[in-house]
């Protein structure tokens, strides 16, 4: 059995690592970026994107790992109703991250390779619009684990 403090650390490092990187993205890079030309903004999200999400998956998937390795610990039935509600929220940000990956990120790839602005723009304003519904999901776990909620 995994120590409950390093499944915490995991789990913290990854959720630090993903939320922390919607926040920056979208909170810093996205208002810096719009003085760039289309084209100029669309090729540094395109490469941002691909470094970023990368460590998406590995977060992912160690967030979940830990997270039900540790309400697995104490049994989900003794499990308090928050760890619940975290574990919901958790689930519905991978579903919208696999959205992301699965549609408009694809399509802003293909659109920069082929230089096809206008559709760069459409998908990149779809990424823009979930990780702004990620980052709000993320945010209130970080609540719900902060704030005694959790207990």
């Amino acid at each position: 059995m995994i120590s409950s403090h390093l499944l915490l650390f995991i789990h913290l490092l990854a959720v630090i690592i993903w939320v922390g990187g919607m926040a920056f993205a979208y909170l810093c890079l996205r208002p810096a970026a719009g003085v760039l030309a289309p084209p100029d903004r669309l090729r540094l999200w395109h490469g941002v994107f691909a470094r970023f999400f990368p460590m998406v998956w590995v977060a992912v998937i160690a967030i979940l790992a830990s997270g039900f390795a540790g309400i697995t610990q104490v049994g989900f039935a003794a499990a308090p109703r928050a760890w619940h509600v975290m574990m919901s929220v958790g689930l519905l940000m991978v579903v919208v991250y696999l959205y992301v990956w699965i549609g408009p990120w694809q399509r802003l790839r293909a659109a920069v390779a082929t230089q096809r602005w206008p559709d760069g723009a459409a998908a990149l304003g779809r990424i823009r619009q979930a990780v702004a519904i990620n980052l709000g999901l993320g945010l209130l776990n970080v609540a719900v684990a902060t704030l005694g909620l959790a207990a």
